[in-house]
């Protein structure tokens, strides 16, 4: 699909960002005297330079979405197995998710490693459930092959990325990062497009 082309350049240009800001990283919420910030935010509201400042959101986003995109990865890859016997359209879909999301796993770790941050969120208490599917919606999805593998399969994953569509909307709003902003914005507009495209399938 042509959307999902573009997303690679993106990453890219945002990975430069990031390492060009590697020597001006910090919390954009630890403040100074004057309770200015690391993110060396002007009076308009505009960063003057620090492309690394980040705050809890942030790192929140990028802890929560690196297992919600490694989900989505291991879905990919039970549709490209010939075992389960997908449709074309299903293994075509699940290749460009897999592709897409590969990356962007890489860019979040790189980036919270670059911050100081744990990778892994503390996971007391929090059920993955809640942005898409949990570990017993995917193990009944390994049990079914052919037409009724790829229905599951794509109920599974339009749910699934609307769950990371609302954790985007979430860094968008309250994150600082450019780095994770320019991300946030390509999964919202990649994933509501893949959306459109297996509630077609599902239709079909």
């Amino acid at each position: 699909m042509r959307t999902r082309r573009v997303l690679v350049p993106m990453i890219t240009a945002v990975l430069v960002l990031a390492a060009c800001g590697s020597s001006h990283s910090g919390h954009a919420s630890d403040t100074s005297a004057t309770g200015g910030s690391t993110g060396a935010v002007s009076d308009d509201g505009a960063g003057s330079g620090d492309a690394a400042a980040f705050d809890d959101a942030d790192v929140e986003f990028a802890q929560g979405m690196i297992p919600h995109h490694q989900q989505a990865v291991e879905m990919a890859d039970m549709a490209m197995d010939p075992a389960v016997a997908a449709s074309a359209a299903v293994v075509d879909l699940a290749t460009r998710i897999k592709g897409a999301q590969s990356p962007e796993i890489e860019l979040m770790t790189g980036l919270l490693e670059q911050w100081g941050e744990p990778v892994e969120m503390e996971m007391e208490g929090h059920d993955m459930s809640g942005d898409g599917m949990d570990a017993d919606d995917i193990a009944a999805l390994g049990e079914l092959t052919g037409a009724d593998f790829d229905r599951r399969w794509l109920e599974l994953m339009i749910e699934h990325h609307e769950g990371a569509i609302v954790m985007a909307n979430d860094v968008t709003a309250d994150g600082s990062a450019r780095e994770l902003q320019a991300l946030a914005d390509e999964i919202i507009g990649a994933q509501q497009i893949e959306i459109d495209e297996m509630t077609a399938l599902l239709a079909a």
